[in-house]
């Protein structure tokens, strides 16, 4: 929840209309007609909390360090008190960046809840399959929860979380980070107030970029659908979450499309090898070489748990690319996630919506089109534009953010407020509507795989 949401409607829309002859404009604008702060996230329901919010973090990998690193920002809401993750390297680092003592590292989740709680709450960034059971286990011990997304890989574990949820009344945050990002939060203030009337259907674009599907879906641990989970749920429930959101109703029915067309072995081109270290004939002209990729460009570099000091670099990459999964050809790999799908959405209240996942793209950034009964929103995670029908008037708003568009750190703080204050209406998303945005994606993948429609049912 923003600040943006306790603006009523009409103060909103009359400070728009102060500037209907401002092409181009941003939030520090509206900011200043309004006498607010410039930060779209300064919410009047935080307060000071009487201490810290101290979590127990399980899985210290990429998305849970940066989880994690809210306590370095701001040490007077979150301590983290234990940790457990069975990479060593990880685990003595973070552990040392916290000041967690050595008697709470753990090599497991499983040895850290055999101990009495050790914290209010716990941080679970450990890889998709491993999700149910240590949320269910520390749901069980009293533990409040922030949950990486996707909340579970089958649709029976993410309604068992939920009823966990329910029945022990606890506090579980799913990590949908782009309701926190200032694009998204500046269309849904938008929508609410009526800027476009009513919301009639929605079109949007993920664009993974192919290196990234490449690294994540091909190469990566996520490239199976069977030992992970679907991409539509590892990459894409941001998405159904979001559509959702900006819509504001539940989802009826769901059908989808899409397959695995490019990496594919039947692709490989002649003089390919099985690693791009192999003298590959064609190593120099792949846009997927890992040599390129890791190597030469640097890129990514953060599943090889490298040094501090890039001058020890080279060796550790070089044998990575010659022993693990990201040195293989992306067209001789085991993968079977689609690199391209259409989704189409019929909500309750008549709204439609069309969502596309597409790898083989130059660019990343969702691309959202907005259609009202008074106007329409175009916008690409950075800058967008809506247009009024009764006179064309257009207005555009320009916006840079950083990684995961800045939600990151604003989605703990919104959770360490509700765990402090113990109040889940603090979230963006309850885990009621959490779940339903995962059950939408649960729906679009049995459409692809069956072609049918497809109902979405809480």
């Amino acid at each position: 929840m923003s600040l943006r949401e306790f603006i009523s409607t009409r103060t909103l829309v009359r400070t728009l209309s102060a500037l209907r002859n401002t092409v181009v404009y941003s939030w520090s604008e509206v900011a200043e007609r309004l006498g607010l702060a410039e930060d779209l996230y300064e919410n009047p329901l935080h307060r000071e909390l009487a201490r810290p919010v101290s979590v127990l973090l399980i899985g210290a990998g990429h998305r849970g360090s940066i989880y994690a690193d809210y306590a370095t920002k701001s040490p007077r809401e979150m301590q983290v008190a234990a940790i457990a993750e069975p990479n060593p390297r990880r685990r003595e680092h973070l552990g040392d960046l916290h000041r967690v003592p050595a008697e709470r590292r753990f090599h497991s989740w499983e040895e850290a809840l055999r101990q009495p709680r050790l914290a209010d709450a716990v941080i679970i960034a450990t890889p998709d399959q491993q999700h149910t059971a240590p949320c269910l286990q520390a749901m069980g011990q009293g533990y409040h929860v922030l949950l990486e997304k996707p909340i579970a890989p089958t649709e029976s574990e993410c309604r068992a979380i939920l009823a966990a949820a329910q029945a022990k009344r606890r506090i579980v945050g799913v990590c949908h980070v782009l309701r926190y990002t200032p694009y998204f939060r500046e269309l849904k203030a938008l929508i609410d107030a009526g800027m476009i009337g009513q919301i009639v259907s929605v079109q949007h674009l993920e664009p993974i970029e192919h290196v990234h599907m490449s690294h994540s879906y091909v190469r990566g641990k996520w490239r199976s659908s069977r030992s992970a989970t679907p991409i539509i749920l590892a990459k894409s429930c941001h998405d159904t979450d979001i559509i959702r959101w900006l819509v504001n109703a539940h989802a009826d029915n769901v059908h989808c499309f899409g397959n695995l067309k490019w990496f594919t072995n039947a692709n490989a081109p002649p003089g390919s090898t099985e690693r791009c270290t192999d003298g590959c004939a064609v190593e120099a002209t792949c846009p997927y070489s890992a040599l390129q990729i890791y190597y030469r460009d640097r890129k990514r570099l953060y599943v090889f748990d490298l040094p501090p000091k890039e001058r020890d670099w080279d060796p550790i990459i070089l044998q990575a690319l010659k022993e693990t999964d990201y040195g293989r050809c992306v067209y001789r790999m085991d993968n079977d996630q689609p690199d391209h799908l259409t989704v189409n959405i019929l909500f309750r209240n008549g709204v439609t919506a069309g969502f596309s996942m597409e790898a083989l793209v130059s660019y990343e950034g969702r691309h959202t089109r907005i259609m009202g009964s008074m106007g329409d929103i175009v916008g690409n995670m950075e800058t967008f534009t809506l247009t009024t029908f009764k006179g064309g008037t257009r207005r555009t708003w320009s916006m840079k953010t950083d990684a995961h568009g800045g939600g990151d750190h604003r989605l703990v703080q919104d959770w360490v407020q509700a765990v402090g204050q113990r109040n889940p209406a603090l979230l963006s998303s309850s885990i009621e509507d959490s779940v339903e945005s995962h059950l939408m994606a649960f729906a679009a993948e049995r459409s692809r795989l069956s072609r049918t429609i497809e109902d979405v049912r809480l």
